[in-house]
């Protein structure tokens, strides 16, 4: 549910982002017809003077001065828009990385529940004191073999990898001759 109410939140903020930016961009065309017709106005304006209509000149030059008021009015309006359109956008990227650090803070309080810090050193101690008792055995030994020694080791190890890879191979029991039994 606080998901659902996240992704609606986050639903909501892109359609008043939306909003907005279609406001500005009416407020845009609107300035653009403004200033289209400011122009217009200002030649209307010189051609009344030059035909002597100088009180008909004045009230259209304070129409114009009223709208190019507007015109700022609009400017004003659409830069508030645009900063609003930031802002919920800003939220938005805020509300993702918010969103993406609780997830890794449930992830990383899993793992903390699966495994301690202590269970964790326990592991590596176990790790280091085997490494260090192999050590010791290599130290131990090292040097107490002759080379028909080390010979008669890796035979023996070759002879119980081939019993164990023929047992693995077929389940069939294998049994001993009974003269190399005696033998031994």
């Amino acid at each position: 549910s606080g998901s659902q109410a996240g992704r609606t939140r986050r639903v909501n903020c892109t359609i008043r982002a939306l909003q907005l930016k279609q406001q500005r961009d009416k407020l845009k065309q609107y300035q653009k017809r403004i200033t289209l017709n400011l122009e217009r106005e200002r030649s209307v304006a010189r051609q009344l003077l030059r035909d002597g209509k100088k009180e008909k000149a004045k009230l259209l030059l304070k129409k114009k001065r009223y709208q190019e008021q507007l015109l700022d009015k609009t400017e004003n309006q659409i830069s508030n828009l645009e900063r609003m359109v930031q802002d919920i956008e800003f939220t938005q990227i805020e509300m993702k990385v918010i969103e993406g650090l609780k997830i890794g803070n449930e992830c990383l309080n899993k793992m903390h529940e699966v495994m301690s810090i202590e269970e964790v050193e326990r592991i590596i101690d176990e790790t280091q004191d085997a490494v260090e008792y192999q050590r010791q055995i290599d130290e131990m030994l090292a040097g107490s073999f002759t080379e028909e020694d080390e010979d008669a080791i890796l035979e023996e190890l070759n002879a119980i990898t081939q019993f164990l890879s023929s047992t693995e191979a077929s389940p069939v029991k294998i049994r001993a001759k009974p003269e190399l039994v005696a033998a031994s």
